[in-house]
């Protein structure tokens, strides 16, 4: 049995999705199990549990032989940094005493030591408790999400503008989170002791510039970007709706995306969907819905 953490988001359900369809048995932890009733319909049991109660998620990590781990995101409106580093240590601590032979976990390119630099932080140490534990942990660090871009896809239909913390041609690594999800479930049957790191991006880098354009073929309109001055970061995330120190963790991640930009990744795995694919396959699902 497989235990997948986040299968109600993008990249958990497409783990489920994937080992389902390849005959294995999963269970999906969910605190909402309407979330995931296509996954039940496809084949999947449902375990109601909340990652935070430890004791309730060792419980279900112990019908289990693998997982998938992933760290879901904080509420912008909290301080994500203190939320998101207890939900970790509730995780990692779950583990201990789960009898799992191999664990498989999400994080993010750019993952470093230290504080309060959004997911980057947070992930790193998501890394190292993992690492400090007993059983053998595979970790994939992801690119930045095709899907963050469909937030704006209202912007982006009523005033032809693409709002980006990115200048419009600054390249950087980005990939469907269904791709993140299927490499996550390869590693899932790989060995067990088959756990060095690995990078995980699309087919090939990406700009601001490349998503409007994405956006200007699918909708048949003129899309042009919006780039947020960088001294408008901090007020432009509290205008979002996230806390101040949510804005001022989220601001300082981006200035170490720009910073970098375009980092060299070694293990490289490359998703196999197209920035335009992506975009264009949302679209048409919003038209439809």
């Amino acid at each position: 049995m497989h235990i997948v953490l986040g299968a109600s988001g993008h990249v958990g359900s497409a783990v489920a999705r994937t080992l389902l369809k390849r005959g294995e048995a999963v269970t999906v932890v969910t605190r909402d199990a309407a979330r995931c009733i296509d996954l039940k319909n496809a084949g999947a049991e449902i375990a109601v549990a909340d990652v935070r109660d430890i004791t309730g998620l060792r419980n279900v990590l112990l019908t289990g032989k693998r997982a998938f781990l992933l760290n879901p995101p904080a509420a912008p409106s909290s301080d994500t940094d203190v939320e998101e580093r207890a939900t970790v240590a509730a995780i990692v601590e779950a583990l201990e005493g789960s009898g799992l032979e191999k664990v498989v976990a999400a994080s993010a390119i750019g993952a470093r030591p230290g504080q309060r630099c959004g997911d980057l932080t947070v992930l790193h140490g998501f890394e190292e408790k993992l690492k400090a534990q007993s059983i053998p942990a595979a970790i994939n660090r992801g690119a930045y999400y095709m899907s963050n871009w469909m937030t704006s896809l209202d912007t982006v239909k009523n005033e032809g503008k693409l709002p980006s913390f990115f200048a419009a041609e600054m390249t950087l690594p980005m990939v469907d989170p269904a791709d993140l999800g299927e490499a996550a479930a390869r590693r899932m049957l790989e060995p067990v002791d088959n756990t060095e790191l690995r990078h995980v991006e699309g087919p090939q880098r990406y700009s601001a510039g490349d998503v409007a354009r994405a956006f200007a073929a699918a909708l048949h309109r003129d899309v042009q970007v919006a780039t947020v001055p960088r001294e408008k970061w901090l007020e432009t995330f509290m205008e979002l709706g996230f806390s101040e120190a949510a804005a001022h963790s989220y601001a300082r991640m981006t200035a170490s995306v720009v910073d970098e930009q375009s980092p060299t990744l070694e293990n490289l795995e490359r998703g196999r969907t197209t920035l335009n694919e992506y975009v264009a396959a949302h679209v048409r699902a919003t038209d439809n819905t």
